[in-house]
């Protein structure tokens, strides 16, 4: 039963789930399993109800490839194919546009703020803009695929996570300002896990979070972006296939290859750097219902609930606290993604529209040379690129501005020292002044007491 946007009087958290098959559009009532027919890439439904929200249609998701982009679009990395599939959220009919890769997208992830698009493509990462389809970036400091890329809340920093054992922490602004032709120095590399990087999230607190990774050499890691260090390590007795935070970070959920779900205490005492998850000590942390591999793992806003996606064509509604199922929902096909998220307007209202229409996006390095023939197609957004000429770019024009600062502050700095200079000076005139007063004072009591005698 689909629901109008009409029916919802406030915020909506949606489960949004796609298959590596022909999916259902939406689960049953209840909690009871439930399965129906359909052809979408992905499914909506409401999490409190169950009710379907919407169905996009179009082809099949990769694994980690799906994402929202600026509340306004959803976008999908076609499975298999160089592609990424975009749709209009308000739009539940067949895909309104393909971005055009140099190969198959391994994952795919969107900046909160709506401005970049990331996809791995082999060993490579791509960073689009997306107010003009430019391609802004190619890293390649990885040496084997792409298997996961997030972005941190506030936009400032990306991670990537491959097949090749190593997670990178780059600073976006670095990657921007880069000189073109040039390769920028990532922030951090993480290579203490040793078999293939599977899943990994960020927390809430952009360069300052916390992040966690998973990987097939059955541990999940706690790391500390800011610093790099590495906080915590957990290790299971199976590969772990996904994981994620509550939004208080109390608690890591960690998805495994034989189907549990293990909750790992981040505020345990005493503090450990290292531990081993016992399953049977501590059976009361442990989901249980999947029939295999757990590929996708997300806590609801307020804490209390967890999505889990698997390879056994079900997606999961757990109560946390008591770890029971709520709700089962079947799919025709692997699950690739799930995850919950606050629907956006555009989701709920059919009369919406994109306040931008997304660019033709480019599958070509933006370099000098095509900056002044693209400008006038549009607005473009140039952050880090060198420009010719003698306009000044935003970058260089921050760096004048912070020089200028700086040079203020020596400026200012130099004048409280030679003010400085000048009071010690009176001041040892002073006393000077007055050890020949005092000199001066001795003297004559000394002849006065001599005179007396």
């Amino acid at each position: 039963m689909a629901v109008a946007g009409g029916g919802f009087g406030g915020p909506v958290e949606v489960a949004v789930v796609a298959a590596a098959g022909e999916t259902s559009l939406g689960p049953g009532s209840g909690g009871s399993s439930s399965s129906s027919s359909g052809s979408g890439c992905c499914s909506v439904w409401e999490v409190g109800s169950g009710a379907s929200v919407a169905g996009y249609r179009g082809g099949c998701c990769a694994p980690r490839g799906l994402t929202l982009l600026g509340g306004e679009h959803l976008l999908g990395a076609q499975l298999g194919k160089a592609c990424v599939g975009a749709w209009e959220l308000q739009r539940k009919d067949q895909l309104q546009q393909k971005i055009i890769c140099p190969g198959p997208v391994a994952c795919l992830t969107a900046a909160p703020n709506g401005l970049y698009i990331l996809a791995g493509i082999a060993e490579s990462i791509y960073l689009w803009e997306v107010s003009g389809g430019n391609l802004l970036a190619i890293l390649n400091r990885h040496y084997q695929d792409l298997s996961c890329l997030a972005f941190t809340d506030d936009s400032s920093h990306f991670l990537s996570g491959a097949k090749d054992c190593l997670v990178i922490i780059w600073s976006l602004y670095s990657v921007l300002q880069v000189e073109y032709g040039q390769s920028p120095e990532p922030r951090h590399v993480w290579s203490r896990h040793s078999l293939p990087i599977t899943d990994l999230c960020c927390g809430v607190g952009g360069p300052l979070a916390r992040a966690a990774t998973a990987s097939l050499d059955q541990t999940a890691k706690l790391w500390e972006i800011s610093s790099g260090n590495l906080l915590l390590s957990v290790v299971f007795d199976v590969s772990i296939m996904s994981v994620t935070l509550d939004l208080a970070e109390y608690h890591m959920f960690c998805g495994g290859l034989d189907g549990s779900i293990f909750q790992v205490d981040l505020c345990s005492w005493p503090v450990q750097r290292e531990r081993g998850f016992q399953s049977e000590q501590e059976n009361g942390k442990i989901f249980k219902g999947h029939r295999n591999q757990v590929t996708c793992l997300s806590v609801s806003t307020d804490g209390s609930l967890l999505l889990s996606g698997s390879h056994d064509e079900t997606v999961r509604l757990w109560d946390i606290q008591s770890k029971q199922c709520l709700r089962t929902v079947n799919y025709k096909g692997p699950i690739t993604n799930a995850f919950l998220t606050l629907a956006p307007a555009n989701m709920l209202n059919p009369d919406s529209k994109p306040r931008i229409p997304l660019p033709k996006f480019s599958r070509h390095l933006h370099s000098t040379e095509n900056m002044e023939s693209s400008a006038s197609e549009g607005l473009t957004l140039c952050l880090g690129l060198h420009q010719k000429g003698s306009g000044e770019s935003y970058l260089e024009r921050t760096e004048r501005l912070y020089l200028q600062m700086c040079s203020t502050r020596e400026k200012n700095l130099m004048g409280d020292q030679e003010q400085l200079k000048i009071q010690v000076t009176e001041l040892e005139e002073e006393v000077n002044t007055l050890r020949k007063i005092n000199k001066s004072l001795f003297d004559f009591s000394s002849s006065i007491i001599t005179s007396a005698k």
